[in-house]
């Protein structure tokens, strides 16, 4: 049975990353030009934050911001009423960056919102919520699973 739902949205996603690449904006990822959009829109994030929103791995998300900031586009900085988390904000390059992002995928959203329905986009939104709550549940699921098994191990080898 072909994939009906997981190919189109990849498909899509990748044709989004193939439309950033028209702002010439020279080694600029996907994963950095949706963070930049995000800080565009919503001002300084901090990383819990950006995680939450964007979905990536940890791990990811700590690469993106260090290429980031590496560039000069954004400042991470520890918050004082808790030291373990940072705020990450862009500079004013990064701001001019994030604004010509933010702009860029505007301009694609609305032409698309111009040639469907409301309720397309309803339905649209429904089933990406559906797709990425049942992926995040059997990552979960899975991990814990495997958190389980590993302590059961654990304990029989120290039996």
């Amino acid at each position: 049975m072909p994939l009906r739902l997981v190919h189109p949205v990849h498909r899509a996603t990748h044709r989004i990353g193939l439309y950033l690449d028209d702002l010439r904006e020279r080694g600029l990822t996907q994963g950095e030009a949706h963070i930049l959009a995000v800080l565009a829109h919503s001002g300084p994030a901090n990383v819990a934050d950006l995680h939450r929103g964007l979905a990536h791995k940890r791990s990811t998300l700590t690469s993106i911001l260090d290429r980031l900031a590496r560039r000069g586009l954004i400042t991470r900085a520890v918050v004082e009423k808790d030291r373990r988390t940072f705020v990450v904000r862009p500079t004013a390059k990064g701001r001019k960056l994030a604004q010509r992002v933010q702009r860029h995928l505007s301009a694609l959203e609305r032409a698309v919102v111009h040639r469907v329905s409301a309720a397309d986009i309803k339905g649209f939104n429904k089933v990406v919520a559906a797709l990425e709550q049942e992926a995040h549940q059997r990552v979960y699921s899975r991990g814990a699973k495997l958190r389980r098994k590993r302590k059961k191990a654990a304990r029989n080898s120290t039996a």
